[in-house]
């Protein structure tokens, strides 16, 4: 049974490794970006334009995931999406002008959709096969892969302002985790649809071409795209909230997207608990119905105070609902994974055009009002999903005594 639990650690280990790659290379390049505008001579648009192509690469490459990860396995297209990850950074820092800069953005973001699916098939695996949660804290070393990126561009940029230096370092980086990784990975058949189930003849996955999504799928979706608009909202508006509308100093602005990422993090490492407790389904429902109603409430009653409890509310209660929807999608298949991390991608695209246009024909008070309206479509959506119940921690099994 000990050697059972290692083998749990090791492969813990090795895929949160993979969920920190994806949050290292992404805070490392738009770290610089900047850097990336002044080099090549960006206009606002221009900026823009590189930031939204890069993330509709990953939302558009459902069908390309979807068929990568049924011909390669989990392990295999998350170990090559990784290590494509670096050579968009080392590419990055070298490219001679926008057009081949939007190209190379535009391959980011398929390697991101790749990478993002493979190591939520890996975790979600991992859960099935040890009968363990473990998918919360493997989003919160995502966040753990974005600060160490922070602090490396803060260290570099304090010897070079080069960015070849700067994302030639990050690329090294990238590749010694993944190398560390390769070898705790689940291997192919422990993806978490044939660990659940009776498996498929390798012959008949060859055959079967992209199916269309069941209605369990769809609801899946919706509820990943509202609660990553809910999520990827918080960024973007808080601070602007907390100065034009709550009456905030400068100072102060900038601890709305501080409360909420504490809360997130804090919560992502509990949740796994809190999971095996009382099953992701109440987590999901309650967790989006208190980020809904603290954001309302505290729009409501407006201020500095209040906003930012209602900002804690959305923090505590939507971090725990990303990693449950991709457990329940992994179970489901690849195909079924693959458009839900793409419609949360979506959300992710899609949400702040959508608040900015309500903020711009109304007040941001509304704009955020769609927000809070989000998190409760995400409690509704998810009464239509059906969650799998994650078995209870096994108990060690005492060694017999000597003698």
């Amino acid at each position: 049974m000990y050697r059972v639990r290692d083998d749990f650690r090791r492969s813990q280990l090795a895929i949160a490794a993979l969920f920190c790659c994806l949050g290292f290379q992404y805070a490392t390049w738009v770290s610089r970006i900047p850097a990336l505008k002044t080099r090549l001579d960006l206009s606002e648009a221009e900026l823009g334009l590189l930031l939204m192509v890069c993330g509709a690469g990953a939302a558009l490459s459902f069908p390309l995931v979807a068929v990568l990860t049924r011909r390669l396995g989990s392990r295999r297209l998350a170990i090559l999406s990784a290590l494509a990850l670096g050579l968009v950074l080392l590419a990055l820092s070298v490219t001679p002008n926008y057009p081949v800069t939007l190209l190379v953005a535009a391959c980011d973001g398929v390697a991101v959709g790749c990478l993002n699916v493979a190591m939520n098939a890996q975790a979600a695996a991992l859960e099935v096969t040890y009968g363990r949660t473990t998918m919360a804290k493997m989003h919160a070393t995502f966040s753990a892969g974005s600060l160490l990126a922070a602090l490396l561009a803060s260290g570099v940029t304090s010897l070079t302002t080069a960015l070849p230096a700067h994302f030639g370092t990050a690329t090294v980086l990238l590749a010694l985790l993944v190398l560390g990784a390769r070898g705790g990975l689940l291997p192919e058949s422990g993806d978490a649809a044939d660990a659940a189930g009776p498996a498929e003849p390798a012959a008949a996955k060859k055959r079967r071409g992209l199916t269309l999504p069941t209605r369990v799928t769809i609801w899946m979706g919706l509820a990943m795209a509202f609660g990553t608009v809910t999520e990827g909202a918080m960024n973007d508006w808080s601070a602007l909230y907390l100065k034009d509308s709550a009456g905030a100093s400068a100072s102060l602005a900038p601890l709305g997207i501080a409360v909420v990422s504490v809360m997130m993090v804090l919560a992502r490492l509990f949740a796994d608990g809190w999971r095996t407790k009382w099953g992701d389904a109440r987590i999901v429902r309650a967790g989006s119905a208190v980020a809904g109603t603290g954001l309302a409430l505290a729009l409501l009653v407006g201020g500095v105070v209040p906003a930012l409890l209602g900002f804690a509310c959305v923090g505590l209660g939507i971090a725990a609902v990303t990693p449950c929807v991709y457990v329940a999608a992994a179970r489901q298949g690849s195909d079924a994974l693959a458009l839900v991390a793409a419609m949360g991608t979506t959300g992710l695209l899609a949400g702040p055009g959508v608040i900015g246009f309500v903020a711009n024909g109304t007040s941001l008070v509304w704009g955020m009002g769609v927000v809070a309206v989000t998190a409760l479509a995400v409690s509704a959506c998810s009464t239509r999903i059906h969650f799998p119940t994650p078995a209870p921690t096994p108990a060690p099994v005492p060694t017999p005594a000597e003698g």
